[in-house]
């Protein structure tokens, strides 16, 4: 394994900084994760964080960068939706997070900028708030089928996250929300980032080089690269139970149960099923896996 030093402008890092300063506490460590919302590769790395956010959550920041082209996807050619289907498919069936690449035969998305626009709309309401929206507008896709680009869906991810809708409404195409997904692009270039997922550690020493890990790795290389930054191997935090777990994302995967207890995929659906029949969670119906909705009132 081997990963890359890169040092970022500090007055671009201070001034993306900047725009969460009264959202945050200061933290050791920020990491950059470069995502295109509509990647199922990006889409996959969601277990890898929530269980980096669990055991070592209180040492880093994580700043959600979009990097995937805002330019209208080119549907002319006949074989390109079947074959992002194929591509969204064999990506599901091996990392085990559902994305059904039916969308692209049934519901094609012909521009995601909309949807790039929206998330940097709800950052505007808090960085929490904007993983959050995030996270409703993938699960909206990959899970639901649904075209990201079309307002009402972004409404309804934004209800989902508990946003302030008339606020959100404004900023969804306000000159603002337009800056500061140039701001990502920006960041993009700046890093050389040519593959996503890529993560970006930075110490908050703005003078420091950064380290750069493009694609998905085990767990382990993420640990290891906190300790690098931090020199030295943190202590992990206690983990939820499980109920705590489902009940502060709303929902989870089978597959991110396993990876954040180190459980077999198979123990983790046992787990799972264990909540459903005491009526904590309801299973959602998923065409790769199999994902949970918490319901416990």
């Amino acid at each position: 394994m081997s990963w890359e030093l890169l040092e970022l402008a500090s007055s671009q890092r201070a001034n993306t900084s900047s725009e969460y300063s009264c959202d945050t506490v200061k933290k050791p460590i920020e990491i950059y994760v470069f995502i295109d919302p509509m990647c199922p590769e990006c889409w996959s790395l969601e277990p890898y964080l929530k269980k980096l956010s669990i055991e070592y959550g209180r040492l880093f920041t994580i700043r959600p960068i979009i990097s995937g082209s805002s330019k209208p996807l080119n549907h002319d050619d006949f074989n390109q939706p079947r074959k992002l289907r194929e591509i969204w498919e064999r990506t599901a069936s091996r990392t085990g997070m559902s994305c059904d690449g039916d969308l692209w035969l049934e519901n094609p998305i012909h521009s995601p900028k909309k949807a790039y626009l929206a998330i940097k709309a709800a950052e505007f309401q808090g960085i929490r708030y904007g993983k959050v929206f995030l996270r409703k507008v993938q699960e909206s896709l990959f899970l639901k089928k649904l075209d990201i680009s079309d307002e009402a869906v972004l409404l309804n991810c934004a209800k989902a996250a508990k946003l302030d809708l008339q606020e959100f409404r404004r900023d969804l195409y306000s000159v603002t929300a337009k800056k500061a997904l140039q701001s990502d692009y920006r960041l993009n270039h700046e890093m050389d980032i040519d593959y996503m997922p890529t993560m970006v550690f930075f110490h908050r020493n703005i003078e420091e080089q950064g380290i750069k890990i493009s694609g998905l790795y085990p767990y382990e290389i993420y640990v290891r690269v906190l300790s690098e930054m931090l020199d030295h191997l943190p202590i992990p935090s206690q983990h939820p139970s499980l109920e705590e777990f489902v009940k502060g994302y709303g929902v989870v995967a089978t597959k991110e149960v396993s990876v954040v207890y180190n459980w077999s995929v198979e123990k983790a659906e046992r787990e799972m099923k264990k909540l459903q029949l005491k009526q904590i969670v309801e299973k959602i119906p998923a065409k790769h896996g199999s994902f949970w909705r918490f319901i416990k009132k």
